[in-house]
Formats: C-alpha cells, sequence, structure tokens
C-alpha cells in the first residue's frame, strides 16, 4: 500500500511539471522557420541550468560548423568531387550525421588532429574539406567529452573547451593563409564580389563560432571552480592543443 502511494504520488508530480513545461514561454522562431524550442521529457528532471546551457552551446557551436561545411563546399566544389559526391547537402551529412548516434560511432576514435593538419598537406590527394571539417567536429566533440546530452554527475572541463577555441582559431589563420606551391590559396573562403565588396561571411561565422565556444569556456570554469590556464598563443604556430 504504501508503495502504491508513493507511486501515485510520483505519477502527479510528472503530471504537473509536464503540464507546466506544457504552459512555458513561446519559443523563438528563426528566419529560416526553425525554432529554439527543447521538448520537455522526464530525463530533463536530472538535468541543472548549467547542463542545458551548456548543451544550448553545443548545439550553436554545431550548427556554425555545419554552415561553415557548407560554405566550404560550395566555395570549393572541387574537393566534393574527390569523395565522389555531387550534392552540397549530401556531402555535409556524411560528416555530421554520425552526432546523431555519437556513442555509437567509430568516428570518436579519429586522430583529430592528423585529420586536421592533412586538409593542408600540399601532397594530400583526398577531399580536403572532408577530412578538415571532421577534424574539426570530432575535437569539438572532445572538449564535450563526447557528450550530446548533459546532466547532474557529468562534469566538463573548462580548459577543453578553451583549447578546443584556440584550435579553431588556428584553422581559420590556416584557411585564409595556407597556400599551394602555385602561389594560390589552397582553400577559397572570403571573396569580393563583381562589385568590388567584400564578403567576410566566414570570417563573421568563425568569430561567432570561437566566441561561442569561449563563452561556454568561462560558464563552465565559474559553476565548477576549475581555473583555465591562459598560455601564450599564436595562431601562425600551427602547433593545435590538446583537447
Amino acid at each position: 500500500m504504501f508503495s502504491t502511494q508513493i507511486l501515485f504520488r510520483f505519477f502527479v508530480v510528472l503530471l504537473s511539471v509536464s503540464f507546466l513545461a506544457s504552459c512555458g514561454g513561446q519559443a523563438i522562431k528563426r528566419k529560416d522557420g526553425k525554432t529554439t524550442a527543447k521538448p520537455w521529457s522526464v530525463a530533463g528532471l536530472a538535468k541543472g541550468d548549467i547542463d542545458d546551457v551548456v548543451e544550448l552551446h553545443q548545439k550553436e557551436t554545431l550548427a556554425s560548423l555545419k554552415l561553415l561545411t557548407e560554405k566550404l563546399y560550395k566555395r570549393n566544389p572541387v574537393e566534393m568531387s574527390k569523395s565522389g559526391i555531387t550534392d552540397v547537402q549530401a556531402a555535409v551529412a556524411k560528416i555530421f550525421n554520425p552526432v546523431n548516434h555519437w556513442h555509437l560511432s567509430p568516428q570518436r576514435e579519429l586522430d583529430w588532429a592528423a585529420a586536421i593538419n592533412n586538409a593542408f598537406r600540399e601532397d594530400f590527394a583526398g577531399d580536403r574539406i572532408h577530412s578538415l571539417m571532421t577534424g574539426v567536429l570530432t575535437m569539438v566533440m572532445s572538449s564535450y567529452n563526447h557528450k550530446t546530452e548533459v546532466y547532474l554527475l557529468d562534469s566538463m572541463d573548462p580548459q577543453k573547451l578553451y583549447n578546443a577555441a584556440r584550435n579553431i582559431e588556428i584553422v581559420a589563420w590556416r584557411l585564409s593563409n595556407t597556400k599551394k606551391p602555385t602561389g594560390e590559396v589552397m582553400f577559397l573562403t572570403n571573396g569580393v564580389d563583381h562589385e568590388g565588396i567584400q564578403n567576410l561571411s566566414f570570417e563573421r561565422e568563425y568569430g561567432k563560432l570561437i566566441a561561442t565556444q569561449d563563452l561556454i569556456a568561462r560558464v563552465v570554469e565559474d559553476k565548477t571552480n576549475r581555473s583555465i590556464r591562459f598560455g601564450v598563443f599564436n595562431a601562425a604556430s600551427f602547433v593545435l592543443l590538446p583537447i
């Protein structure tokens, strides 16, 4: 009888929480029609505010990485053809679909530093964008301890998150400055249109990506009392920081 009462009360509590969640504020709608609404679930009861913040920043980071990958393929279509793919969205999906089942994906074990560096090697014959962004994605996921959902008992390391931001700075610098032996840039990124107006969309998106990663590093540092070590950093050094 006692256990039945407990179960009944627990059920009532769940219904109440579910009702309150359904009565929450309106979700933000984006220009593309998507919303930032997050559906309520029982699992959410095992989360704290900081866990939701971490997940939100991770999703924003992954969205920026996808957009940058799409832009890179559109500006450098020859790389996509090396993978035998003719559709940009298919090429992007090939890189990011593993996130949907990341805990089972062999991509978790990828040597992300080698994948990033391979993309800039003169003798690399494969799809440079696939190698680069697969490496960056795995590096970012490593900074989140390969978690796609964060709960109260999970711990985040602010140093990893901070180092990932610095590594993204290195990638951005190399994309803009690495050249072929002929003197041409290896990757087309920012450009100038027919009216002479600069298109700095790559630079803006990388800036947003770095800022998002830096912010969550500071938030986690504050909440965990684990201090970030700020060493001397030079993007042109090509030395990727450990995660």
